[in-house]
């Protein structure tokens, strides 16, 4: 994996992962946790898609790396609604 695809996946998941956020309505933290966040979803949304044996919508593939778009927005609000919920409101 080169360093433009390492920079592609990150810019790929922080977009999905400020989607979720922003399905949900719950947001703390600025790219760095939008980055986390798409990862996370990624893992929870891929584990799902095969779970339920789903089809991969949308792929972006970077090198030798494949990153389920769709998915990581579904897992990221899915992760971002489940922290929402544990945490309180200031």
């Amino acid at each position: 994996m080169s360093i433009v695809d390492f920079i592609l996946l990150l810019i790929i998941a922080g977009l999905c992962g400020a989607i979720g956020q922003a399905i949900t309505g719950f947001s703390r933290g600025g790219c760095l946790v939008s980055i986390a966040v798409g990862f996370i979803g990624a893992l929870i949304g891929g584990w799902i898609a095969r779970e339920m044996s789903l089809p991969e919508f949308f792929v972006v593939e970077a090198g030798t790396f494949t990153f389920p778009v769709v998915w990581s927005i579904i897992g990221s609000a899915l992760f971002v609604a489940v922290v929402s919920l544990l945490t309180r409101r200031r």
